[in-house]
């Protein structure tokens, strides 16, 4: 004896299906994930997803690498150091990391000057010699002011090293932080680092020849000189 099924039950053979749980997706459609568009669903102009070229991330700023990192507007471009600011920058850092190994190394050969010299004398102790000037000097003091001459010269390197190390870091050297200027690189507006820091000054080399690279920031549109051009690197004003 069969009975009759009640309206709404399923059909014979057939298993009912579970209820659908709230906040989830029909089945067989991919769920959303954070930040990611729905099927179908196209970003806004100037959008990007994680994951797609050109996405951008909140405190990035910077962009996709390659790409223009000021492009978006997250980031105000800033304006490029003028001629006249780099010359100052360098004319301090000259001053700054060459005054000190200066004194140390001009002390050092007045020492070396004092003991070839130290005292002279006419010899009359041969017979019938009139008389032969006859200079003596110290050994310690030539010795003592070559020494000095040589710790001047080691004072110059590290002096330089620290500056181009702490180029590389924050993008300024003594003389460039007080002008307001800052060497970055060009991709991404970051500091160079050390290596490329080093690089770049070993570049200066191409910007000697008649000063020619030296004097290119003042009519380059980016205000490069050759070294800059070089190594992807651009002088920017920070205040």
């Amino acid at each position: 004896m069969t009975y009759p099924n009640p309206p709404g039950s399923p059909a014979p053979g057939q298993y009912p299906g579970y209820p659908q749980q709230p906040g989830q997706p029909p089945y067989g459609q991919i769920p959303q994930q954070p930040g990611q568009p729905y099927p179908g669903q196209q970003p806004y102009p100037g959008q990007a997803y994680p994951g797609q070229p050109g996405a951008q991330y909140p405190g990035g700023g910077y962009g996709y690498p390659g790409q223009d990192p000021y492009a978006y507007g997250m980031q105000q471009r800033p304006p490029y150091a003028s001629w006249g600011a780099r010359v100052g920058a360098s004319l301090l850092d000259g001053l700054i990391g060459g005054l000190a190994p200066l004194i140390v190394m001009i002390i050092g050969f007045v020492m070396m000057v004092s003991g070839v010299k130290e005292s002279c004398d006419y010899d009359y102790s041969s017979p019938g010699s009139s008389g032969q000037l006859v200079c003596t000097h110290s050994s310690g003091s030539m010795t003592s002011g070559t020494l000095v001459v040589l710790l001047g010269a080691l004072l110059a390197v590290v002096i330089s090293l620290v500056m181009l190390y702490k180029q590389g870091k924050t993008g300024q050297t003594w003389g460039k932080k007080i002008v307001g200027i800052s060497v970055l690189r060009e991709r991404d507006g970051m500091p160079t680092g050390f290596g490329m820091a080093f690089v770049r000054n070993l570049c200066h080399i191409a910007d000697g020849f008649f000063y020619l690279g030296y004097l290119w920031p003042l009519w380059d549109e980016k205000k490069q000189t050759f070294a800059d051009k070089i190594v992807s690197t651009v002088v920017v004003r920070v205040k």
